[in-house]
């Protein structure tokens, strides 16, 4: 039963298909990872159809690691070209979801904020990706692009 909701949810990201992944989160969802911070539902649905939207060269691969009857852990590979730099990007990630009626109601994305960073910034990231006001600053910067996102689709 997991198995099939996280695969739609994948599914969804590899296939650019934002409005299956929403479907996934129940309506009291959260959703917490290093570049977005926590969200609530709404934001972590408008998240996820933004980045589905983006012209993107993302490939996606994802592994089911465990499931319980109301827990899953999946690591999920991410291959994309950054847009704002260009650089190549692999971010490796581990989620960790609490599940409830049959839909996703607490999504973590754990991965390593700082080799993202050099990825994906180069020279910045590698310098100060290690410290929170890098880590702040692109918070800041992904809340200002989904704000953006959310006003121009209402």
């Amino acid at each position: 039963m997991h198995e099939e909701l996280i695969d739609t949810f994948y599914g969804g990201l590899a296939s650019g298909d934002g409005e299956a992944m929403a479907a996934c989160y129940h309506d009291e969802a959260v959703f917490e990872d290093p570049a977005f911070g926590e969200l609530g539902v709404e934001d972590a649905r408008d998240m996820w159809r933004m980045l589905c939207a983006s012209d993107s060269d993302l490939r996606l691969d994802h592994t089911i690691l465990a499931t319980t009857a109301d827990t899953a852990k999946v690591n999920w590979v991410a291959r994309y070209t950054f847009t704002s730099t260009g650089r190549a990007v692999v971010n490796d990630v581990t989620a960790t979801m609490k599940l409830r009626d049959g839909l996703i109601i607490d999504h973590r994305d754990a991965f390593d904020f700082w080799k993202w960073s050099r990825q994906a910034l180069g020279l910045p990231g590698l310098l100060l990706g290690w410290s929170p006001m890098l880590k702040s600053k692109v918070r800041a910067t992904t809340r200002s692009t989904l704000d953006a996102f959310q006003a121009k689709n209402a």
